[in-house]
């Protein structure tokens, strides 16, 4: 009997009801069991079980209040909690309030309340579940766009796989399926194995994530991982439909499923990081280049100077620059124009790279200037550097209209080695005054910083 839209006042209404309607039937029910109609069908009979009957239904609302009711309150006061903390944590971030130790209900019977409020219990474990992945993969997000370096980014991401995926052994590889190269590993013995391995080229021809698992009794050599793994997965990272690599986790147990759900969530974000990366490297080493001679350009080669400069003093190593100016470079661009001159710059920026080291740098400093950084290199070493830069000029010849054009170089140097300079930009000034005094003295040859 529904009258109100509150369950207990209708619950009262029926219980009262059921009361009445037994208390004018008991009367003629007893009749069956014998007794007179002269004193079952009287007034006062009919009043006493009715009374009985109402009496009845209030002690059943009674109980229902006391034994359903303050269950039914409890739930609901506790789902209000959560709410109010669902609401509060979306902007505070203070996710205390939907604590399950703390919201949880007593589970304290085997009928539908004790299954409502496990019910109830399962649902905030999933809420706060969901709300660990969530966390989990925007601090991983956070990680991976703080950065634009691969490196960077590579052991942020290895420390992600480690932390929240459970993998022991982690593998980062870039490239296509014949392109690749490992970027980064940890625990994994021999990664370069991995990049020639059939799990990870199936990885990526497919797209697909792919999987071993390896039976507990079975003890595998470090091809995978210095441990011995039981399971190994390898995701492909994928980008516009493209494979650029793939990711190769390895762990001794079964990858938990929730862990198994965020990996996928983890490789989107790394591929999108990574290739960001990637683009932003590419970009900044287009932008570091002087277009003409392929060398560094000013204020990109002044920035890996300053650094080399402070990485020698951290570890109190000398460092050398050298000056090299083209001597009597306008005239070649009068005689045989700019375009010859441009000819001639590259040329003699090659022969200069041809006697440099594997460390050793170019930087085109000004229009036919250029400085050459020389990490390590002690004076000694500078001397004949700078000698066999103005000799592989000197032997440089371009050709122009069937005219040969013979150019030659002056060039000063400088070392830490045995001179006192205040930074890295002293040190190119004090090179710079030896280049001059070449000039000065007759060009087409090497003078030493220290020599004046």
């Amino acid at each position: 009997m529904r009258v109100s839209r509150n369950a207990f006042t209708n619950l009262a209404v029926s219980m009262i009801g059921f009361g009445v309607v037994t208390g004018i039937a008991f009367p003629f029910a007893v009749l069956v069991l014998g007794v007179p109609a002269s004193s079952a069908l009287t007034f006062p009979f009919f009043v006493f079980t009715i009374a009985a009957g109402i009496l009845v239904g209030g002690v059943n609302i009674m109980l229902t209040r006391v034994l359903v009711r303050p269950r039914l309150t409890l739930m609901a006061r506790r789902m209000e909690e959560v709410e109010e903390g669902l609401k509060a944590a979306t902007y505070t971030g203070d996710w205390t309030k939907c604590d399950p130790d703390v919201c949880a209900l007593p589970v304290d019977s085997d009928d539908e309340f004790g299954a409502a409020a496990a019910a109830f219990n399962r649902l905030l474990l999933a809420l706060a579940e969901s709300h660990k992945v969530e966390s989990r993969l925007s601090d991983f997000t956070h990680a991976m766009s703080a950065e634009l370096d691969v490196d960077a980014i590579c052991a942020a991401a290895i420390d992600s796989f480690r932390r929240d995926l459970g993998a022991a052994g982690v593998a980062i590889i870039g490239g296509t399926a014949g392109e690749l190269q490992v970027l980064a590993s940890h625990g994994i013995s021999d990664p370069a194995t991995l990049v020639t391995s059939d799990l990870v080229a199936n990885a990526i021809r497919s797209l697909n994530v792919d999987s071993m698992s390896v039976p507990e009794h079975l003890v595998i050599d470090a091809t995978v991982a210095k441990l011995t793994p039981r399971h190994v997965v390898v995701y492909p990272l994928v980008l516009k439909g493209a494979a650029i690599g793939a990711v190769v986790l390895a762990s001794s147990s079964e990858v938990p499923k929730s862990a198994q759900a965020l990996g996928p969530l983890f490789i989107r974000t790394l591929s999108v990081a990574l290739s960001n990366a990637v683009s932003h490297e590419s970009i900044q080493r287009i932008a570091s280049i002087d277009p003409l001679t392929g060398s560094l350009n000013r204020r990109a080669g002044l920035l890996r100077l300053r650094h080399d400069y402070l990485h020698s003093i951290r570890s109190d190593k000398p460092i050398a620059v050298v000056m090299i100016d083209i001597d009597h470079f306008k005239v070649v661009n009068d005689t045989h124009g700019h375009l010859i001159g441009d000819v001639v710059l590259s040329g003699v920026t090659d022969a200069i790279g041809s006697v440099l080291r594997s460390d050793d740098f170019i930087v085109r400093y000004g229009g036919e200037e250029f400085l050459v950084v020389l990490p390590g290199a002690a004076v000694d070493d500078v001397a004949a550097i700078a000698e066999r830069i103005r000799q592989s000029a000197e032997d440089y010849q371009s050709h122009a209209d069937g005219t040969v054009i013979d150019v030659t170089v002056s060039v000063g140097f400088a070392s830490t080695s045995d001179l006192a300079v205040e930074d890295e930009m002293d040190l190119v000034a004090q090179a710079d005054s030896a280049l001059f005094r070449a000039k000065r003295i007759g060009r087409n040859r090497t003078v030493s910083a220290s020599a004046a």
